[in-house]
């Protein structure tokens, strides 16, 4: 869910005010994917893998490790081939989600979000598996759902586009770029020309997120669970070498 110039400008304001904007739903056009252009911040080379690892902090705490990996093609969806993108998260090391994501990259670079098959998983006090569900699936051109752009090809500070777009099933997240141009030093090393978003959405008004990508590297930190007033975030997760 596309320097250093301009977050100076973001900065001299207060939060709220850097994120006055309405997200965008972008027009989507099959013939864009004709000729894909790689998205300059995520690689969907098959094999490429990122690990982040961070623990929350409210109540008792809890480590939590997020592993990506680019896993091949993915099913066409709206005359779009898609990658497929596994994507697991883990809980004091047992699994609590995995997620089957799709996404493709138009002509100008932007990163499409076409949909999620998830799987959550449920477990009791003794750390017994009780059930699962697929609480948040949902995939473009089902129950009138529409593509999103995850991250775009060529952000521009004050963006703010819609990732997913499907009312039925409460997947309205939406990203605002805050900069382009940051210095990020996580474990996995330090990064330049870091690009930072404010990601929430529309169907939970709790959902609030910074998140940090690194031209070819992805995302190198997430500041999750940030209270309302855009600060305390419940864990930070960062990329791991």
């Amino acid at each position: 869910m596309q320097r250093m110039t301009l977050i100076f400008l973001a900065a001299l304001v207060s939060p709220q005010a850097a994120l006055a904007a309405d997200p965008v739903l972008p027009v989507f056009a099959v013939e864009h994917f004709a000729i894909p252009k790689p998205n300059p911040f995520v690689s969907l080379e098959v094999g490429h893998t990122r690990t982040m690892r961070g623990t929350h902090t409210n109540g008792d705490p809890i480590a939590e490790l997020a592993v990506q990996s680019v896993q091949g093609p993915g099913p066409v969806i709206l005359g779009v081939p898609t990658v497929l993108v596994l994507d697991e998260a883990f809980e004091n090391g047992v699994l609590v989600e995995r997620t089957f994501d799709y996404y493709a990259t138009d002509a100008d670079g932007n990163l499409w979000y076409f949909g999620e098959d998830v799987t959550n998983f449920r477990y009791d006090d003794a750390g017994k598996l009780t059930g699962t569900d697929s609480k948040s699936a949902w995939r473009a051109g089902v129950n009138g759902a529409l593509p999103g752009i995850s991250v775009p090809g060529a952000p521009t500070v004050g963006m703010n586009l819609f990732q997913e777009h499907a009312p039925q099933e409460a997947a309205m997240d939406y990203a605002e770029v805050l900069a382009i141009d940051m210095e990020i030093t996580v474990p996995a090393g330090t990064f330049h020309d870091v690009m930072k978003t404010f990601e929430a959405s529309t169907a939970e008004p709790d959902l609030r997120e910074f998140k940090y990508y690194a031209p070819g590297a992805g995302m190198i930190r997430a500041d999750e669970d940030l209270s309302e007033a855009l600060d305390n975030p419940a864990v930070v997760v960062e990329q791991q070498p």
